[in-house]
C-alpha cells in the first residue's frame, strides 16, 4: 500500500459536486442532524469522522435518499448534485441511487455469480444492450475494484463464495457498474483484515480519479490515510470542515481537537 503522507494530501479541485445547505434530519422525535452546511468537491476523498451515534452515517444517506426507505425519518434542507435538487419530487430515487453508488459496512454480496453481481446494476437500468456490452461493463467494474485478476476465471461461481475483503472489492464492483459519479462508502473496512483494508483504502485512492468519494470512518488513521478533506460530525452538528491535513494537525475547534486526541469519543 502507498504509503501518502496526510499533510500531502492535495485536494485536486475546489468545484462543489454536492452542496447541502440547513439540512435536519429527524427520526420521529428525535433531531439526529441539525443545520449541516458543507460543500463536497469533485475527484476527492471526504472522510466523515466523529463518535458513535453523531449522524456521520445518517448524513451520508441524506446524499442518495436512502433515509426515504425508513418511515420515520424526515430530511429538511437543501442537498444539490451538480446545482440539482436530489429532494424534488421530479427526481427519482432509483435513478439518482445509480449516480450516486453506496458501498456498506458489512460485505453483502447478492446470492448470485460474481458476474451476475456486478451486471444486477447495469441490467436494471438498461446501460447495455447486448451481452457482449454487459461483458465489458463488468469487465471493466472489476478491473476498477481490483478484482478482475483474481474474478475473471471464476465469474460464475458465488460472490458469496469469495474472501471478507474480496466480497467488499465485489461491492464496490457492483457499485461502480452503473457509471456513478459519487461513490459513499458506510465504513467499508470495518469487518475487514488489515491486509483486505490496506487494499480497499488504496482502491479509494485510486478511484478518486474517476468519482467524489465520501466515507464515513471510525478510524482516524485511515481518514487521515485516504481522504483530503475531513468533516468532524459531533452530536448531529457538523463541527468542523476542512483540509485533512488540517483537521488533524491543528483544528480550530476545541471539540475536534478533543476527539483526534482522544479526549471524547
Amino acid at each position: 500500500m502507498k504509503d501518502t503522507n496526510m499533510t500531502e494530501n492535495a485536494v485536486t479541485t475546489d468545484t462543489p459536486k454536492i452542496t447541502a445547505r440547513g439540512v435536519q434530519v429527524y427520526y420521529g422525535d428525535t433531531h439526529a442532524i441539525k443545520d449541516v452546511d458543507v460543500e463536497i468537491a469533485a475527484n476527492t476523498v471526504t472522510a466523515f469522522i466523529g463518535p458513535s451515534g453523531c449522524g456521520k452515517s445518517t448524513f451520508l444517506r441524506c446524499i442518495n435518499r436512502m433515509n426515504d426507505t425508513i418511515p420515520i425519518a424526515r430530511v429538511e434542507g437543501d442537498i444539490r448534485i451538480d446545482g440539482e435538487d436530489i429532494y424534488d419530487k421530479r427526481v427519482d430515487p432509483v435513478q439518482l441511487r445509480a449516480k450516486v453508488g453506496m458501498v456498506f459496512q458489512k460485505p453483502n454480496p447478492f446470492p448470485k455469480s460474481i458476474y451476475d453481481n456486478v451486471a444486477y446494476g447495469p441490467r436494471i437500468h438498461g446501460l447495455s444492450k447486448n451481452k457482449a456490452d454487459l461483458d465489458e461493463i463488468v469487465e471493466n467494474a472489476l478491473r476498477r475494484a481490483a478484482l478482475w485478476d483474481e474474478a475473471k476465471d471464476r465469474l460464475q461461481q458465488p460472490g458469496t463464495g469469495l474472501s471478507g475483503g474480496q466480497q467488499q472489492r465485489l461491492c464496490i464492483a457492483r457499485a461502480v457498474a452503473t457509471a456513478p459519479e459519487i461513490l459513499l462508502m458506510d465504513e467499508p473496512c470495518s469487518a475487514l483484515d488489515p491486509i483486505a483494508t490496506a487494499q480497499v483504502e488504496e482502491l479509494i485512492d485510486e478511484l478518486r480519479q474517476n468519482y467524489s468519494v465520501v466515507i464515513v470512518t471510525h478510524s482516524m488513521q485511515q481518514a487521515a490515510r485516504v481522504s483530503q478533506k475531513t468533516a468532524f460530525f459531533h452530536l448531529g452538528h457538523l463541527v468542523e470542515y476542512g483540509e485533512t491535513g488540517k483537521i488533524f494537525t491543528s483544528p480550530e475547534d476545541p471539540r475536534t481537537e478533543s476527539y483526534i486526541s482522544g479526549r471524547i469519543g
